[in-house]
């Protein structure tokens, strides 16, 4: 969707944008969740927006959203939940698996949550940060694919690209003989929820260079938390 054509009432926002302020990965924010009541309309909406998230606020003082990709309802994603405590300015937002706790630090919204309330993904790593920048689209396979690399690893910084690939009707990720592609999204250009795995999966922080150029931070806590953060920007306002 061309961002002057937002309808009214939403915002787009650009999540886990890079230093120069760039990229950043596209997402529509319903300020006002009354106004698609239930799920039917909600995906009517995320369709017609085709980004690979929305959000509907169901509270915005308690922080209580509603995440839809193109074809599905989520638990959690994690691009979504960062540029929504951002644009709410809270501290706790309310999701059905438990509270997110968020906060600012300079230019940076950070959020904290559990790696397994995320879908499950498969994290791939390549040998070089070159062959993740080479691959022409999405590799062969079913499931959803994070493909990484370490472009500097005592520094802890990942060249990653990620790609939905395939889900099945059950709408959870997992690979599946039946289904299309997530929502036709070939690539996804910043993905919170894949990096926040990958950090708990190498127990340590990390800078990961997603896509063209989106940048998202990570920080393993010892609870089994993961923070994750990044730059948000305002894109257009509905």
């Amino acid at each position: 969707m061309n961002h002057c054509d937002v309808p009214r009432g939403i915002d787009v926002l650009r999540v886990f944008c890079g230093p120069d302020g760039r990229h950043g990965n596209a997402l529509g924010v319903v300020r006002d969740g009354r106004s698609h009541p239930d799920d039917a309309s909600r995906q009517q909406l995320a369709r017609q927006l085709g980004f690979s998230e929305t959000v509907f606020v169901d509270d915005p003082e308690r922080g209580r959203v509603d995440i839809h990709a193109p074809g599905l309802r989520l638990p959690f994603a994690g691009h979504p939940l960062v540029g929504a405590a951002w644009l709410l300015d809270l501290e706790i937002l309310e999701l059905a698996v438990g509270d997110v706790f968020a906060r600012q630090d300079g230019e940076f919204t950070w959020i904290t949550a559990r790696p397994e309330w995320a879908p499950p993904r498969t994290l791939q790593q390549y040998a070089s940060a070159e062959e993740v920048e080479a691959l022409p689209g999405p590799p062969p396979g079913e499931g959803w694919l994070y493909a990484w690399a370490w472009e500097d690893e005592a520094a802890g910084r990942v060249r990653a690209r990620a790609f939905p690939r395939r889900v099945d009707e059950r709408g959870d990720g997992r690979s599946g003989g039946t289904g299309a592609r997530a929502g036709g999204i070939v690539e996804d250009e910043a993905t919170g929820a894949a990096a926040m795995l990958l950090s708990a999966h190498l127990g340590r922080a990390l800078n990961i260079r997603q896509g063209r150029g989106s940048q998202i931070l990570t920080a393993p806590a010892p609870d089994g938390t993961v923070e994750v953060g990044g730059r948000v920007l305002m894109a257009a306002r509905g």
